[in-house]
């Protein structure tokens, strides 16, 4: 049976807990006797290199690199992986080919996944919804996204994005972070660690996760989608719960009035003061800093989720569940908000696009919810003056097969993953608008003209920002990290 340690032997542990940054900042001297480049290596901390901050904004000094067109993101992430052929990629030729088997040559041996490598057959299904023409520019967009109809001038559809990743968890860390094994920083994260923040009173990046309507909403989403990875936590994506506290613990707890709380955050910050001149853990300020961001929150945060003074108008734009508060138009709705606050990085997610079988009952459920609020956004921006430096961006993490995945009948069929082409959408600062690029062959299986990579659009969202994707980096672990890790080109064809 294990005995409880004393205090003294608590404080004894507590005083040798010292990180790997403090233990070779005190010990570098002594290493670099014996290995003379190993500190040289290191860096100064020995695992990371920051640079000078901005004192106003908290982002890194001499960024933007160059003037911006976007002060800030909406990314709104279809999770789940929409399929391009029912809402931005029309094949109306596919109807000749219904029911036959999709040609090797138009395959080429590609990989595809367990779910169907089993199939011995993979027969062509073609897209039962119709297409429709809109706006000034004449694009082809599905009777599904009907409300996108109103925004199609404004928006620029890129219908030739590609991946690497063909399952979903490895495709969004990718689409997220660069990178499809976890550990690296978001890009909301990359944001504010290089641009910092614009109100003090809330986060930099918010995310919010809908409470999706679809008939299969259970695809999971980890907060290290949203995480800082090796940067400071303080650049992490702060979660807006859908009910009760948008943030937890955000309430005084019972009896405990602002003026107690604010007297025992004053004495927690000397205590952590303390410990930062002690062991200078860049982590205790990070703590601090977040303290009293949640006091400040106190005040900014209810008036933020305060709808009562928005105009019926609104609600109607955004359609009737945004008066709902979790749903993606109620989320759409509030990034606006977070967006005239001075959010700097404002993610949204929306689940069950993942359609495996039934894809036609389904993704028409799915376009629903979306359809309305997504447009309203956009329509929202642009009517407020502030679609000029809001960028937003509606992706999934990869398309779906032309093939079917199970049965195919003349009403239904399902697709599974397919990372060789998918469908997006940008708008705002920085972004041509009316504008289609990107060409797939007849199956909508691979790309044939203006390839977008997944670095490629991260890296076109940071220059949108002023951000020279190259430049901005982090070293760690005797290595310079970046969003786009060692790729990536800006689309600069889609620039405005």
């Amino acid at each position: 049976m294990h005995s409880m340690p004393d205090s003294d032997s608590l404080t004894a542990q507590f005083s040798a807990a010292m990180t790997r940054r403090q233990f070779f900042r005190r010990s570098s001297a002594g290493i670099a006797i014996g290995i003379p480049a190993l500190a040289t290596l290191l860096g100064d901390d020995g695992f990371a290199a920051d640079s000078a901050t901005d004192p106003k904004s908290g982002g890194l000094a001499g960024l933007p690199h160059f003037p911006p067109k976007a002060k800030r993101v909406i990314f709104l992430h279809q999770s789940g992986a929409p399929s391009q052929m029912e809402l931005f990629d029309y094949k109306p030729n596919l109807v000749k080919s219904q029911g036959v088997e999709l040609p090797d040559s138009v395959r080429m041996g590609q990989r595809i996944t367990g779910m169907t490598s089993g199939q011995s057959s993979f027969p062509v299904a073609p897209s039962i919804f119709k297409f429709n023409r809109y706006g000034r520019s004449g694009t082809w967009i599905s009777e599904l996204l009907s409300h996108h109809g109103k925004i199609v001038d404004d928006i620029t559809i890129i219908k030739s994005t590609y991946t690497e990743a063909i399952n979903h968890d490895p495709a969004i860390t990718f689409v997220q972070t660069g990178f499809q094994q976890p550990g690296r920083p978001s890009m909301g994260a990359w944001v504010t660690y290089g641009l910092g923040s614009e109100n003090q009173n809330l986060p930099a990046f918010v995310v919010m996760v809908s409470q999706a309507n679809a008939l299969n909403p259970d695809q999971p989403l980890f907060s290290r989608l949203w995480g800082s990875g090796f940067l400071s936590s303080r650049y992490q994506g702060v979660k807006f719960a859908a009910s009760g506290d948008p943030v937890l613990y955000l309430s005084n707890p019972p009896g405990v009035p602002s003026p107690t709380r604010r007297r025992m955050l004053d004495g927690i910050a000397k205590l952590n003061r303390l410990l930062a001149e002690k062991y200078g853990d860049p982590e205790i300020d990070t703590r601090v800093a977040q303290y009293e961001m949640a006091y400040r929150m106190q005040t900014s945060v209810p008036d933020l989720m305060d709808l009562s003074k928005e105009p019926e108008s609104t609600f109607e734009l955004y359609g009737p569940d945004s008066r709902k508060p979790g749903t993606y138009g109620a989320n759409c709705l509030l990034a606006r908000r977070l967006a005239e606050r001075g959010v700097r990085f404002i993610q949204l997610y929306h689940r069950g696009w993942d359609q495996h079988n039934d894809l036609p009952r389904d993704i028409a459920l799915q376009c629903r919810g979306v359809d309305q609020p997504s447009a309203a956004l956009v329509l929202d921006l642009k009517q407020r003056g502030m679609l000029d430096d809001t960028l937003v961006v509606w992706a999934g993490e990869f398309g779906r097969t032309v093939y079917c995945q199970g049965k195919l009948t003349a009403t239904n069929y399902g697709r599974d993953h397919h990372p060789r082409c998918f469908a997006i959408w940008m708008a705002g600062g920085g972004i041509q608008r009316g504008l289609s690029i990107g060409k797939t062959d007849d199956y909508s299986y691979n790309v044939l003209e203006d390839p977008v990579h997944v670095h490629d659009l991260q890296a076109t969202i940071l220059h949108c920002l002023g951000i020279d994707h190259l430049r901005l980096t982090y070293k760690f672990q005797g290595r310079y990290f970046r969003l786009t890790d060692v790729a990536g080109n800006v689309v600069k064809k889609i620039l405005a």
